[in-house]
């Protein structure tokens, strides 16, 4: 798999954006690496002195800045979190908004970042960086029920451990469209109450 054959994927698929203008608008980017064995994307975990969402997986992201485009703003935060500077010609395309509990609109952007080399991260924001095989997400995720919401919460399995929605929920779909080109929308999917907040 390459960026022709991702951005293709992306292409083919009909993003939907929602209309929540309750919400802060934010963007995170899925930056596909190319690793010796294969096409991988970047991973945090995020850092354990952080406020809010302390030691969870996430995308490099975060707010889009007033007359920031939802691309220029995750390319902004790779740069800021990881020390990844993208030119705007990177950009592969973008996947369903998807609307946390935390207050947040999110745009999901997917770019081509090739052979990076090494990444620096912030140490105040990342805790841990990883770059994860596309095949290590091409897995079925585990749902489960909550009494605080009718909405199923979506696991999805990586390292052992379950990865939560947004997160989860982002790279649900982006195997779906890019590794099985199937039209899967992950909005209505729930987040653990820890999540919330």
């Amino acid at each position: 798999m390459d960026s022709r054959s991702i951005a293709a994927a992306i292409d083919r698929f009909e993003r939907r954006a929602l209309d929540r203008p309750d919400l802060r608008h934010s963007a995170v980017a899925i930056a596909v690496v190319e690793e010796a064995e294969g096409p991988a994307f970047l991973l945090t975990r995020r850092a354990a002195t952080l406020r809010r969402h302390a030691g969870q997986w996430a995308l490099p992201g975060g707010r889009i800045e007033p007359g920031e485009t939802a691309s220029e703003a995750a390319r902004r935060e790779l740069a800021e979190e990881l020390g990844l500077h993208l030119p705007a010609e990177a950009e592969l395309g973008a996947l369903d908004d998807y609307a946390s509990r935390s207050g947040f609109l999110i745009t999901p952007v997917v770019f081509w970042a090739g052979s990076p080399g090494e990444l620096t991260p912030d140490p105040g924001e990342v805790g841990e960086v990883h770059r994860v095989p596309l095949k290590l997400i091409d897995v079925e995720p585990r749902f489960i029920s909550i009494p605080e919401s009718d909405r199923p919460v979506i696991q999805l399995p990586l390292f052992g451990r379950f990865v939560h929605a947004p997160t989860g929920a982002i790279l649900h779909q982006f195997r779906e469209v890019v590794l099985h080109g199937r039209d899967t929308r992950v909005a209505h999917y729930e987040q653990p109450v820890f999540a919330w907040r």
